[in-house]
């Protein structure tokens, strides 16, 4: 199975454009490679050497954050199949959606959250949580 990820709150915590602290990700994506499926991340964050907004909630300095990203999969030992795109998708498709089978984002409706003031100040993914549905769904084995 193809499962799109979203970065910042899913992996790790928010922290842009730093890279969040650890949330508890890395064993449960490490199982599913092991069961045989394949990641696309599927982030807001791009490579940007220009940045302009006139809103001041956007962060406006130039970076390398989806390359930041990337690396900590790298780092992590788990190896991506896609980068916000399916590498298949060109053949049938022009849509910028990333097809995949299963979205785990912390924005998704549904997605088991934690919140902990001392850890972060806004809610991440609660991997116990989703190992658990994984498991019920039969997509990830015990």
């Amino acid at each position: 199975m193809v499962i799109a990820l979203d970065f910042d709150g899913t992996c790790v915590t928010h922290a842009f454009p730093y890279i969040g602290k650890d949330i508890g990700a890395i064993p449960v994506l490490r199982k599913l490679i092991n069961n045989g499926h394949k990641f696309i991340l599927f982030t807001m964050r791009s490579d940007m050497p220009i940045v302009s907004s006139d809103d001041p909630n956007i962060y406006c300095f130039p970076g390398n954050y989806l390359s930041d990203a990337v690396n900590w999969f790298k780092e992590n030992n788990i190896p991506l199949y896609g980068i916000q795109t399916n590498p298949t998708q060109h053949t049938w498709t022009s849509s910028p959606k990333a097809e995949a089978s299963l979205y785990i984002d912390d924005c998704g409706c549904g997605i088991p959250l934690m919140f902990d003031e001392k850890f972060s100040s806004r809610p991440f993914v609660d991997w116990k949580g989703v190992e658990s549905i994984l498991i019920e769904k039969n997509i990830l084995k015990r």
